[in-house]
């Protein structure tokens, strides 16, 4: 049974207009992603919706002969812009609208007011770090950041929800997001030193399963189909180990928060690098006492 206090609503002005969506990264899960936001667009304007999605792409990368087989591309599509070629195939695939491309780098200068929810599939600390101060970097309201990444048979899908940093008070069933969760994975002082690009589909495939990607972009998208077609959700992730055929969800529960960690006293607080907090704390040891 569903303990129906713990239970995430969705905002129903998203169901009047178009739910405009940022998604961050076009490789391996990004790539996939994609295929799937133009399916669930299809999806909610046969239902009745009525706009639909409004996806911009932001990747800087362009495709490489290693991402051929792992990655959402062909041949035809090396040396361009992973985001034009994915972004332009969803334009010829879909009617009336017209989804964007930004080949570029996502700051943490940022502002993501224009976005409803923005997607992260990004495989280091400084882009999740970007997402997060963006969305802080809003003049007001809370978004949603849904997050999904992976090692080599493993992953993880994450939705929360991200406040402006003008707000004072916070809503105590607020979704936590993932640097609530995980705040090391803000933080690029513990970023793996070995994240050089592979030359090879081959050696690509010695670093992450051939079908870790597209099952965190599954589960991404199932939640966001259940959370616009249900308006409701209780659960707000995933954990995925494709190795031992196991997955583990993430309850909308404040218990379940709490054993993060997570503590809601009805004041927003700002989530840091745990190596900054560190240091400024060794700082004050260090710092002589005055009588």
């Amino acid at each position: 049974m569903v303990n129906q206090a713990n239970m995430h609503v969705l905002d129903g002005k998203l169901m009047t207009r178009a739910v405009n969506v940022l998604l961050v990264g076009a490789g391996g899960t990004g790539s996939r992603m994609l295929e799937k936001l133009v399916a669930l667009h299809r999806a909610l304007i046969a239902k009745g919706h009525p706009a639909g999605l409004e996806v911009t792409v932001v990747d800087p990368d362009t495709v490489s002969t290693a991402n051929i087989g792992r990655q959402a591309f062909y041949p035809g599509d090396v040396g361009r812009f992973k985001s034009d070629v994915l972004v332009n195939r969803a334009n010829m695939a879909l009617e009336g609208v017209i989804w964007k491309s930004e080949p570029a780098v996502l700051t943490t200068r940022a502002n993501l007011d224009r976005f409803d929810l923005v997607i992260g599939a990004v495989d280091n600390r400084a882009a999740r770090l970007a997402i997060l101060r963006g969305l802080e970097n809003c003049a007001s309201g809370t978004r949603y950041w849904l997050d999904t990444g992976n090692r080599a048979t493993d992953g993880q899908v994450v939705l929360g929800q991200v406040t402006s940093r003008r707000k004072v008070k916070d809503d105590a069933m607020r979704l936590p997001h993932i640097a609530e969760f995980y705040p090391d994975l803000i933080d690029s002082a513990a970023e793996d030193k070995d994240n050089t690009p592979s030359c090879s589909l081959a050696e690509a495939l010695e670093k992450q399963s051939l079908y870790i990607n597209p099952t965190v972009s599954d589960f991404a998208a199932n939640m966001l189909w259940m959370l616009f077609t249900e308006g409701r959700l209780d659960t707000q992730g995933a954990f995925i180990n494709l190795k031992r055929m196991m997955v583990t969800p993430l309850r909308v529960d404040p218990a379940v928060w709490e054993r993060f960690g997570i503590v809601r006293d009805g004041k927003r607080k700002k989530i840091e690098r745990p190596s900054l907090v560190a240091k400024r704390q060794k700082k004050q040891k260090e710092e002589p006492v005055t009588a």
